[in-house]
Formats: C-alpha cells, sequence, structure tokens
C-alpha cells in the first residue's frame, strides 16, 4: 500500500526554520516528482514547492522563492522541505506529494498520491 507520511511541523516563532520530511513507502518513487503543497485555514491548497525525480531541478512558489528550500533522497525515498525566515502567512497544512512523472509540476492535479500533512503554525 502506498504512503506518504509527513512529519516535522509544528509551533514556530516568526523569523525561525523548521525542515519537513516525507517518507514514502509502498512502491519506489525514486523516478517520479515530488512535492509539497499547502492549505491555510478557508483558503484552496496551494502549491510550494516540486522537485524532479532526480532532484537536479526544482520549482518554487513565488511567495516562498528563497526562503525554502526542496530536496530529496532517494535512497531513504524521503523528501525535505527547508524552510527560513518564516512568517506568520505560512501557517498552514503541508501536504507531501507524488506524481506519476519526473517532471516537478506546479499543477496539483499531476500528483496522484498525497500524505495526511502536518501542521505548521508561525506565531507573530
Amino acid at each position: 500500500q502506498v504512503s506518504l507520511v509527513e512529519s516535522g511541523g509544528r509551533l514556530v516563532q516568526a523569523g525561525g526554520s523548521l525542515r519537513l520530511s516525507c517518507a514514502a513507502s509502498g512502491r519506489s518513487f525514486s523516478n517520479v516528482a515530488m512535492a509539497w503543497f499547502r492549505q491555510a485555514p478557508g483558503k484552496e491548497r496551494d502549491f510550494v514547492a516540486a522537485i524532479s525525480w532526480s532532484g537536479g531541478s526544482t520549482n518554487y512558489a513565488d511567495s516562498v522563492k528563497g526562503r525554502f528550500t526542496i530536496s530529496r533522497d532517494n535512497a531513504k525515498q524521503t523528501v525535505y522541505l527547508q524552510m527560513g525566515s518564516l512568517t506568520p502567512e505560512d501557517t498552514a497544512v503541508y501536504y507531501c506529494a507524488a506524481g506519476l512523472s519526473g517532471y516537478r509540476s506546479t499543477d496539483q492535479r499531476l500528483y496522484v498520491y498525497w500524505g495526511q500533512g502536518t501542521q505548521v503554525t508561525v506565531s507573530s
């Protein structure tokens, strides 16, 4: 059974840093793109970052460029999201997703496997 399990979310002060992890299991994800999305209270789920199957190419939402870094370790079947200079606007449930191709798309419709999410709360 395919499973994506996020971890690392917690309460953090504005200006702080946090690293999220997403552990995948149930099949090999080393040849597909992985991504992070987030959903703030009362808002739609939005794209945050994506990484190609090899890790050689990434994509970021404008709102997180320069502050967040996505990476992956295919041997561990884990994708990470390093977040820095956090603001209250980053407060959301963060979801990990896996696609069917190696391309780092921003379109959540192209991601077929999803985790349950991890809560990130940034206090001012």
